[in-house]
């Protein structure tokens, strides 16, 4: 597997995972994807070949030392899922944070306990709970935070 920057010719596919992944919640449409994407956003496939098995995305603003990044999403296609494929697009991620000091922000639905487990392993505190944040369902997120990282 590898992760690479996300290609244009892949958000069909990340649509498709999408409504697999988070029926209930608002999938992200293609013109979603292709927004992020023209706005500069720091988006990552994980590939098996030329298959997308993964994909995740991050925005940072401002500039150091007061840069704050936020997790806009991460997510594997379910055959996938427990490989570590998530724990690699989120260390791609958090590369690109820790390039710019930015403290890291992402909301999580609280009853997703394996996400949860790995970003506290990441260095991520819940800081807040966001009350019936996912639409339409209802389901509740929590805040969480990681400090800057500094660069050695």
């Amino acid at each position: 597997m590898q992760v690479l920057k996300l290609r244009r010719s892949d958000v069909r596919r990340c649509v498709e995972l999408e409504q697999a992944l988070f029926p209930g919640d608002d999938p992200w449409s293609e013109h979603a994807f292709r927004s992020e994407l023209d706005h500069g956003h720091h988006y990552f496939g994980a590939y098996l070949g030329e298959r997308l098995i993964g994909y995740a995305g991050l925005a940072v603003n401002g500039r150091p030392p007061h840069a704050e990044a936020e997790v806009h999403t991460i997510a594997v296609d379910p055959a996938f899922q427990g490989r570590g494929v998530g724990k690699q697009l989120l260390g791609r991620l958090l590369a690109r944070a820790d390039e710019q000091r930015a403290t890291t922000f992402l909301e999580v639905r609280t009853d997703n306990e394996r996400a949860i487990e790995m970003y506290r392993k990441h260095g991520f505190d819940v800081v807040g709970l966001r009350k019936r944040y996912y639409q339409p369902s209802g389901a509740d997120a929590h805040t969480m935070r990681r400090p800057a990282q500094e660069q050695s």
